[in-house]
């Protein structure tokens, strides 16, 4: 059985390397390489191992002799035909496939979108994914290039929001903002650590734990509110205004860094693919057939789903999913 799937992310590899063991598995990335979202990360929740420990440790397993990684080769239609997929790639190439897996993965909420909170105008507000970078490099810098003396976090941009017409949580945007606010106390004690919250909803085991540590042990500042204005002031930082929700009572502050907690979207291959195979679901995801028993499964014969193409996901879930998707499709 010849296996192609898309996406060579954590599930596309996990369930790429099972697969292997029996059938001719070709795993497409439509990047230069792969685990791009896994890469740009510095440390994993909740027990603070390395992100690209685990990244090296899934890419050990694209040398598997019945796997075939192409790179830079992003699909951009596939069509049933007869028992089988016939894929095409962006340079016109073409290839049929018995089964196929999409595991296509999620991008960023584009934080431009919300431009009351001045990202891309001023200097001192960034994203989640910047902070990342930031803490990878152990390089936690204001727009001046010093150590900043006031961060600020704010969840929920771009999901759980009216106004960019996402109304579904994304599920890691919490215990992220937990995660990198230690990361930072690491670094900094000296730093104060704001984070602004709708509610924090700290779902995993081990999870709410770090919550805990981060208020008593590291005195991160955690405000139920929501911040309504981003502007610069005259020495560069950044001025909030916000509303503590739980006080009642408006609030202006001063920060060095604002960071917005961006969200997690449909990633481009997963809303036109989905689309293209007649699978797409709420919110550009791709729609499994039931998200109990069949959540793998889809409306296509043949076609298979892992990780966050479906919806928001943590690596752990998506592994999992993906272990899931292999035995599913090796089981037909």
């Amino acid at each position: 059985m010849t296996i192609a799937i898309i996406g060579a992310g954590p599930a596309g590899i996990e369930a790429a390397a099972i697969l292997a063991g029996k059938h001719q598995v070709t795993l497409f990335e439509r990047e230069d390489k792969p685990l791009c979202n896994l890469r740009n990360k510095a440390f994993l929740f909740p027990d603070f191992s390395s992100a690209d420990v685990l990244a090296d440790q899934l890419e050990a397993k694209l040398s598997h002799g019945n796997i075939t990684l192409k790179v830079a080769t992003p699909v951009v239609s596939m069509q049933r035909t007869g028992e089988q997929w016939m894929l095409t790639t962006a340079s016109g190439e073409t290839a049929a496939f018995d089964k196929v897996l999409l595991a296509t993965g999620y991008r960023v909420f584009d934080a431009h979108k919300k431009e009351e909170l001045g990202y891309g105008i001023y200097k001192g507000v960034i994203t989640s994914i910047e902070m990342e970078e930031m803490i990878k490099d152990n390089q936690v810098r204001n727009n001046m290039g010093e150590v900043p003396k006031q961060v600020v976090f704010l969840q929920c941009v771009g999901s759980r929001d009216e106004k960019s017409g996402n109304h579904y949580c994304s599920k890691v945007c919490c215990v992220t903002a937990v995660k990198q606010a230690i990361e930072i106390k690491r670094l900094h004690p000296e730093t104060d650590v704001y984070i602004y919250y709708m509610d924090l909803r700290m779902w995993g085991q081990g999870f709410e734990e770090m919550y805990r540590e981060a208020q008593e042990k590291y005195g991160v500042n955690f405000v139920r509110g929501r911040i309504s204005e981003a502007a610069s002031t005259f020495d560069n930082r950044v001025q909030i205004k916000a509303e503590d929700t739980l006080m009642g009572i408006p609030l202006t502050m001063n920060a060095d860094l604002l960071v917005l907690m961006v969200g997690m979207c449909a990633s481009e291959g997963t809303a036109s693919l989905a689309q293209c195979a007649g699978i797409d679901g709420l919110y550009r995801f791709a729609q499994s057939l039931s998200p109990h028993m069949e959540d793998n499964l889809t409306a296509q014969p043949g076609l298979y789903l892992a990780g966050s193409c479906k919806r928001p996901m943590c690596i752990t879930d998506t592994v999992q999913d993906a272990r899931a998707a292999a035995v599913a499709i090796g089981n037909e």
